[in-house]
């Protein structure tokens, strides 16, 4: 039997940086318009045992023992129900694995205390990049939903980690193996079987929004760091669709040894994009990731990325339907990524492969910080890396920069479907050069206007994706 991991959110970071464009008509500008344009429903509660908790009284009165007590009554068969209007505050780490056929309808607020020294000293830990984790579900036929918030309270946390209490590297700091100021992770599930979480509004993660680990067979002024919506690892089947995110870093990145993985209907606001991130970071750790299909996005920058020096693969991959804004290349894809000199990619070049990946139907325009160039490719130079079947097809990203968009690729087939020019040619360094900054222009606030997205692409299951196919 194959279970379904359905997962369906909004993801808002605040305080995030978040430059106005001029979006097509129809794509929401906030959390209120998504809202309207994709209204969420409850799923009918059925003949379930309904268990309540009593509220906090304040943001000082923690229930961490109220809410995990409340889960055990309902687990096996039974519902915590938290209403809206109410406050939950959770001050204590709470392990909530080992479930089995539970509800959770959270139309009020959960909110996590923003005691840095508690978290830090006994949150769950996981190795993976130093995470940390406020709370950890698991067990099978979990089902969470409603219109309620998990705030992670998120801005001291932001604060302190630019403060220098963390990495110096205020980009990707996370991957830095000197980091030391852990953050914990809004919603972490492992060894989870037929999840689905649905409606609920993440809030101000202090870290990444979402973790889901070894599921198999499953359907202010500081602004946020390192605050994905989505990641999987050791993961497989999973469908993630209509979803807001608002947040500084990816939008959804697999992690090692993700598969059937599935996106549709997107909207990613600030975001680094959608990236096959973190991958081969660890020598001697498996990181394969393949049949991942990603649909009707919206989005601010995207990549697809793979450290260097370590022999794993990225397969079977597809995106179409992009509308991309403001963003410094179309699509980059780049085997040696993230605090590594040109001189010591080339020393230890990447033996990653990369194969049967598709770009289909991209449109908008970049940001001018790379002249005209709107995409680079970038394959390893290593004998053992292979690097083959990767395809552009129908890409219409922009320049705002005036010359004609310029493809830079070095080390692709000749089967990418677009002229392309390497790096070192006079042509890609004449398009690197003319780099320009032009002014955001306002968002549209005119009602909506168009079609439905539903009425404009049709959905695309990965499991009918094979790479040979045109259509």
């Amino acid at each position: 039997m194959r279970f379904s991991q359905v997962l369906s959110f909004v993801a808002v970071a605040a305080t995030a940086a978040v430059e106005a464009v001029s979006l097509p008509p129809g794509v929401p500008r906030n959390v209120l318009e998504f809202r309207d344009k994709h209204p969420y429903k409850n799923p009918k509660p059925g003949c379930r045992k309904i268990v309540r908790i009593r509220a906090s009284e304040d943001d000082e009165d923690d229930v961490s023992a109220e809410f995990k007590k409340g889960v055990e009554e309902a687990n096996n068969g039974g519902t915590l129900y938290l209403p809206e209007g109410q406050t939950f505050v959770i001050g204590k780490v709470l392990d909530l694995t080992g479930l089995s056929d539970i509800h959770v309808r959270l139309d009020g607020e959960i909110k996590f205390t923003n005691d840095v020294e508690y978290w830090q000293e006994n949150a769950w830990y996981h190795p993976f990049q130093r995470s940390i984790m406020f709370w950890k579900w698991g067990g099978h036929d979990i089902k969470i939903y409603g219109e309620g918030v998990i705030e992670g309270q998120g801005q001291r946390w932001w604060n302190e980690f630019e403060a220098g209490t963390g990495s110096q590297l205020t980009c990707f700091s996370i991957l830095n193996p000197g980091n030391k100021y852990y953050r914990p992770i809004l919603f972490y599930a492992e060894n989870t079987t037929n999840l689905d979480v649905s409606g609920i509004h993440l809030k101000d993660s202090p870290c990444w929004n979402n973790f889901i680990v070894s599921s198999l067979s499953n359907n202010g002024s500081i602004i946020p760091k390192n605050t994905d919506f989505m990641n999987t690892m050791n993961t497989s089947s999973v469908s993630i669709e209509r979803v807001w995110v608002n947040i500084d870093d990816d939008c959804f990145s697999p992690k090692p040894n993700s598969s059937d993985l599935y996106v549709n209907t997107m909207y990613c606001n600030g975001t680094h994009g959608q990236s096959m991130g973190s991958l081969g970071q660890y020598k001697g750790e498996v990181s394969n990731v393949h049949d991942v299909h990603i649909e009707n996005v919206w989005m601010m920058n995207g990549d697809l990325r793979t450290p260097p020096t370590l022999d794993e693969s990225v397969s079977n991959k597809r995106r179409r339907n992009f509308w991309v804004a403001r963003m410094d290349y179309g699509i980059i894809l780049d085997s040696c990524y993230f605090n590594k000199s040109v001189e010591e990619c080339n020393k230890y070049p990447s033996g990653m492969d990369i194969t049967n990946i598709r770009f289909e139907n991209f449109t908008g325009y970049t940001s001018g910080v790379y002249g005209n160039a709107v995409a680079r490719l970038s394959c390893s130079t290593a004998d053992s890396a292979v690097c083959d079947n990767i395809v552009i097809k129908d890409f219409n990203v922009k320049s705002p920069c005036g010359g004609e968009p310029v493809i830079i690729c070095d080390g692709i087939g000749d089967d990418l479907g677009l002229p392309c020019v390497p790096y070192n040619s006079p042509e890609a360094q004449a398009a690197l050069a003319a780099k320009c900054s032009t002014p955001i222009a306002e968002i549209d606030t005119s009602p909506w206007e168009g079609a439905k997205i539903e009425e404009k692409f049709d959905a695309y299951h990965p499991l009918s994706y094979y790479p040979d196919r045109d259509d």
